[in-house]
């Protein structure tokens, strides 16, 4: 088993992520949403029905899915663009305009007749009360998926050093979608990052690497996988022949991540600390690894530096993108 700290090469990994990041350029696809919060109290019941009434106090709108992904991504320094949907609505306005003062480029969101994915959530104290989601999540087809790939194509043409797919389970990911994304990634020797949904991960054929979660991975799997070093490569090698994809990053919890590739074996155990909200970490860590190849980081290093990147995150609530700065800084105590 390869242990990380003494394959990585400090300085490489140190300048990278201090001047290396702002020359990458990196594309993702997939489904962009918007993350709105009402913040409030509860003091009473309804006297309409049994409800507690929640007294507004404040509200927060941040981008989530797809565009959360681009939000680290951006936070770290890098070029990125984006392709994906929204609709002609306020919540897609509210995510274009986040974005832009990101420095991100959305010449690749196409506007279509369905809503803005959206979740509202409605926090009372501190615990959530209630959940509204604006969606329509039928597959992408016909001229709206055509128009999407034209700009994705366009982006290819530009010039790119990593691709993220990320799928939500929206409808942005479709097989057509992914086929001709990696497609053109393969032929102009772009690696592409998935970070998956659902059990058909026949839509992912060919990419360079997946980044499943422990449940997203069992749900692959003919029998259930524990979270153990030596049951988990085996269930990546499974997965990974069945369909087609050359590498895998797992994420395990409190049990770390591991990086499988056809002869290569890396377990990362976490940092030691008090974890209080993962939302997002997903996000960070396919992020900072596809960031991390893009700048010709080894994959054993890239896969440190999501580590080392998710551990800030979760020790934040809600959902976080962290920063260059701050990554940085994590770096110079870490060894």
């Amino acid at each position: 088993m390869t242990r990380t700290r003494n394959t990585l090469d400090r300085a490489q990994v140190l300048d990278f992520v201090d001047s290396g990041t702002r020359s990458r350029r990196l594309l993702v696809a997939g489904d962009v949403m918007l993350d709105k919060y009402f913040y409030g109290e509860v003091t009473r019941i309804s006297p309409e029905a049994p409800v507690p009434v929640t007294r507004v106090l404040r509200q927060k709108e941040t981008m989530g899915g797809a565009a959360n992904v681009v939000h680290n991504l951006a936070r770290l320094g890098a070029q990125v663009w984006i392709s994906g949907v929204i609709g002609d609505d306020y919540h897609g306005e509210s995510l274009v305009k986040q974005l832009e003062e990101q420095g991100v480029h959305t010449g690749g969101l196409i506007r279509t007749a369905a809503p803005t994915t959206t979740k509202v959530r409605v926090i009372g104290g501190h615990q959530q009360m209630m959940r509204l989601d604006f969606e329509d999540a039928r597959p992408l087809a016909g001229r709206d998926a055509a128009r999407l790939l034209k700009e994705t194509k366009a982006r290819f043409n530009a010039g790119l050093d990593a691709v993220i797919i990320s799928d939500y389970g929206k409808g942005v990911v479709t097989g057509e979608v992914c086929a001709a994304v990696i497609g053109e990634a393969a032929r102009r020797d772009v690696p592409v990052i998935v970070d998956p949904k659902g059990r058909d991960w026949n839509r992912y054929a060919g990419a360079d690497y997946i980044t499943p979660n422990l449940k997203e991975l069992n749900e692959v799997q003919p029998a259930p996988v524990p979270n153990e070093d030596e049951p988990v490569w085996k269930a990546a090698r499974y997965a990974m022949k069945k369909f087609r994809i050359r590498g895998m990053l797992a994420t395990r919890s409190e049990c770390g991540m591991s990086l499988i590739r056809p002869r290569l074996a890396v377990h990362l155990p976490t940092k030691a600390q008090e974890v209080f909200d993962v939302s997002g970490a997903g996000d960070t860590v396919i992020a900072a690894f596809a960031l991390a190849l893009a700048g010709g980081l080894p994959p054993a290093a890239a896969a440190w530096l999501s580590n080392l990147a998710a551990s800030i995150v979760v020790a934040k609530l809600g959902t976080y993108a962290v920063s260059r700065e701050e990554l940085l800084a994590a770096l110079k105590t870490a060894w």
